[in-house]
């Protein structure tokens, strides 16, 4: 049997020559963060296991996983679908608590949040493992992977206010692959975070059972969802998850006064029906109210999508003027620099309050959280 080491880089050489090499150059942890110093990496096979929390005891050593909605039934030495999560001898554990196997200062923009701090960096981290499996995840490289599989960081929630701190920003997102399969980890650097005046935020395609939802918000800031699409269908053949428990996280997170935002990639053919876009749109309306910004952002081909094409822009325009005539007041186009749907525009008087050319931002008819010309209020958070 070949050693871990031996496996990994077979591993990434097919990574490579799949023509995933950009994508694993951007995943290089030693270029990734700033002040690096304070980050010990940890041995890569090396499993540091940490009590899980939400599951139930079954008969047999077996555990119930009541994390999310996939309940994963569990034999003793197995690990539920997200492979970051283990029973041993009846009792659950997460193997990714403090192993961060990627960390970044981003701009809050690239999440997307436009809504939130706008302007400013966000320190942002992720383990590898998801609870999902979507076809055109263009993080496979860590979201598709097992703890044993990367190299990680002995980075606890101390240490990761220490180098938030250092790098001079007041948030951090969990982001990248799926924040709530490391949900443990999230809470204990939200609940440090807090106690430093560090913001924290949650970039999750919000597949999450009520009570953990519910029992996090308090040490979150604000939430991105990543919305796959509007019908069953799409979210069975191609996240391999189920669309209802999404929408349920959506409104709790509205109900609860969380700030959310909401991306809706558009993919040729899979998501993009006008019909679709309609329901969704009203639905959102209706259920999460005008001034929840929706982005609408453009497809490139990654993982097993790679015979598609990217999103015309006209696509996502129509998509955009769809939403608006629903009633929504934010509508965003992203991944395509320099069109006009970047900036936000008052909904009163239809003038542009912030401007945005990729990630660069002009406050332009902004003055704390209102519209300078006509002292319409636009909601989120700005300070």
């Amino acid at each position: 049997m070949a050693s871990p080491e031996k496996r990994r880089v077979n591993r990434r050489q097919f990574l490579i020559s799949a023509g995933a090499t950009c994508a694993m150059a951007q995943l290089s942890l030693p270029s990734l963060i700033r002040n690096t110093q304070a980050a010990e990496m940890l041995p890569e096979a090396e499993i540091y296991p940490y009590p899980a929390l939400y599951y139930d005891k079954q008969p047999n050593k077996r555990i119930k996983c009541t994390l999310c909605p996939r309940g994963c039934q569990v034999d003793d030495q197995e690990r539920g679908y997200c492979g970051v999560r283990e029973n041993r001898g009846g009792e659950y554990f997460t193997l990714v608590y403090g192993r961060p196997c990627t960390m970044h200062v981003d701009p809050v923009e690239k999440k997307p949040l436009f809504h939130f701090l706008p302007g400013t960096d966000i320190f942002s981290l992720a383990t590898v493992g998801c609870n999902v499996n979507c076809k055109f995840c263009q993080n496979w490289q860590i979201s598709q992977i097992r703890p044993e599989q990367e190299k990680s960081y002995d980075a606890p929630p101390e240490k990761i206010i220490e180098l938030t701190q250092e790098n001079g920003v007041k948030a951090i997102a969990h982001t990248y692959t799926e924040p709530v399969v490391f949900y443990e980890y999230v809470k204990a650097i939200g609940l440090a975070a807090h106690k430093e005046k560090i913001k924290n935020v949650l970039i999750s395609n919000g597949y999450i059972q009520e009570k953990p939802l519910l029992e996090l918000l308090p040490h979150l800031d604000a939430v991105k969802i990543d919305l796959k699409a509007f019908t069953e269908k799409f979210y069975q053949e191609l996240v391999v998850a189920e669309l209802k428990p999404v929408l349920e996280t959506l409104k709790r997170l509205i109900k609860a006064g969380m700030w959310t935002e909401i991306v809706y990639l558009v993919i040729p053919t899979q998501n993009d029906n006008e019909v679709e876009l309609k329901e969704m749109s009203r639905w959102i309306f209706g259920e999460l109210g005008p001034d929840v910004p929706l982005h609408f952002t453009r497809f490139h081909p990654e993982y097993m999508l790679k015979t598609l094409p990217p999103t015309p822009v006209p696509t996502l325009d129509r998509a955009r003027e769809i939403a608006q005539q629903a009633g929504l007041h934010f509508v965003y186009i992203g991944n395509v620099p320099g069109n006009a749907a970047e900036h936000t525009f008052c909904p009163s008087c239809g003038k542009v309050v912030i401007r945005r050319q990729g990630f660069q931002v002009i406050f332009e008819n902004f003055n704390q959280g209102k519209c300078r010309s006509c002292g319409y209020r636009i909601p989120g958070i700005w300070a």
